[in-house]
């Protein structure tokens, strides 16, 4: 009782010593696709320059630096500008690379939202007592590459070995977002006894399991606007993400799985103006996961960029669908080994894009072609609006829970249930809040005991 009264009187709870509220299991974060600061370095030189995200001079630095084409030899995709190469940064034990994406002074005057990726959930794990570098790391990756490629598995082993070694040897928790889900259930497919010896819980939170019908397929004919309104003018346009999209592995690798039971096979539907004998007709024609890959061929036949005054083909490209059908097998066989305990979170009450459509019956699409420079129409189902909820709850893992949350795809890793979920599921508990609630109830309380 005089202990409590004591604590009660110091707005302090029981058990909040610094050095005891750090004594916790690891944590390492792991993003998603677009969701680590990329750096272009000079090989000559060593000097970098940021190049994902920036808002000045976005798509001028974006098209320079980042464009590449896909190395079938490597398995790689590569730069065009062969004197740089993209790394990540690792300041702040990997955090700040996935912290705010545009960590300038404008994006944080203007608190740009969209651009505050990892932030609020890092603050939030501060203030349950984690340490960075002791307890808390990040995982950035260049997300470019295939989930399952060396590169990306290796760093990722390091990080849970630095993690795992910096606690004192305490196997890791996993908080996991978007495609850095299909990185861990990669991880787990080819190094399980790696994985279980490091880590003790995997949070996933948005991962499209079995793809994100919709957005992939309309990313690889027409690209992606990764920030909507004002500020799209001041970042990289649509159509030169396209251009590194088409190139990318892992975007190939968050196709449709078409041999997943969907609830209906999503599509992609055209309409096409056929002229015969000088007469003209319209017809609606639907590609099922398998018949798109013939759309994706006609479409992008004659895609090319200039870059630095040579033209480069970027066709659909065979080559990564063929690696990315060798990814989805590689998480087809994904198990969960034994004591690793698995939660799933996944965003509900949002309208998320699953049928694509380019054209109308009173403006048909006449050559395949202008479906890249077409804005679609979509058909809608349940979901974060980006992965469809089916997808992300369709992990085959056995699962301790899975919750759905009322939150879009980027807005889960800043949401307060998604919070009080992790913090349940870890066990702790925020600090900062508890101070603030004693703050304004805790003299009340301490009178009722007396």
């Amino acid at each position: 009782m005089l202990m409590d009264y004591l604590c009660c009187c110091l707005n302090k709870p029981r058990g909040s010593d610094p050095e005891e509220v750090a004594d916790r299991d690891p944590v390492l974060l792991v993003s998603g696709i677009a969701g680590s600061i990329l750096h272009s370095r000079k090989k000559s030189s060593g000097s970098e320059t940021r190049v994902w995200v920036r808002i000045l001079l976005a798509d001028l630095v974006f098209k320079k630096k980042l464009w590449s084409i896909y190395n079938a030899d490597t398995g790689y995709t590569e730069s065009l500008d062969d004197s740089t190469e993209i790394v990540v940064p690792q300041d702040d034990y990997g955090l700040y690379a996935i912290d705010i994406l545009d960590p300038s002074l404008l994006v944080k005057l203007l608190h740009l939202s969209d651009l505050y990726h990892f932030h609020d959930m890092i603050e939030m794990l501060v203030g349950c007592g984690y340490k960075k570098g002791t307890t808390l790391f990040g995982y950035g990756y260049d997300f470019r590459q295939s989930n399952r490629i060396d590169q990306l598995l290796d760093g990722l082993r390091e990080k849970l070995v630095a993690a795992y070694n910096s606690s004192g040897g305490r196997k890791v928790n996993i908080i996991s977002h978007s495609m850095g889900g299909l990185l861990v259930s990669c991880f787990i497919s080819l190094h399980s006894n790696i994985f279980s010896t490091y880590v003790n819980k995997w949070i996933t939170i948005a991962t499209p399991f079995q793809g994100a019908p919709g957005c992939i397929n309309d990313s690889i004919l027409t690209g992606l606007q990764f920030v909507d309104g004002f500020e799209s003018f001041f970042f990289v346009s649509r159509w030169s993400m396209h251009q590194l999209l088409v190139e990318c592995p892992s975007v190939y690798e968050m196709l449709p799985n078409p041999n997943f039971n969907w609830k209906k096979q999503p599509q992609v539907q055209v309409w096409r103006k056929h002229c015969e004998d000088e007469e003209a007709s319209v017809e609606l024609v639907s590609y099922d996961t398998n018949g798109c890959i013939t759309l994706f061929e006609e479409a992008l036949k004659n895609n090319e960029l200039n870059y630095d005054g040579k033209t480069v083909g970027l066709p659909f490209n065979f080559a990564i669908l063929n690696w990315a059908a060798g990814t989805r097998e590689v998480l087809n066989k994904t198990q969960l080994p034994n004591g690793v305990s698995f939660y799933n979170i996944y965003g509900t009450s949002f309208e998320t894009p699953f049928d694509v459509c380019y054209g109308s019956e009173s403006k048909p699409i006449d050559e395949l072609s202008e479906i890249c420079h077409t804005m679609p129409e979509y058909t809608y189902v349940d979901g974060d609006g980006t992965v469809p909820s089916e997808s992300a709850m369709a992990d085959k893992l056995d699962a301790v829970e899975r919750v759905g949350v009322c939150a879009t795809h980027r807005k889960l890793l800043a949401d307060e249930k998604v919070f009080q979920l992790i913090q349940k599921w870890l066990g702790v508990y925020d600090q900062k809040a508890i101070n603030k609630m004693q703050h304004t109830s805790k003299v009340m309380d301490c009178s009722y005991k007396l």
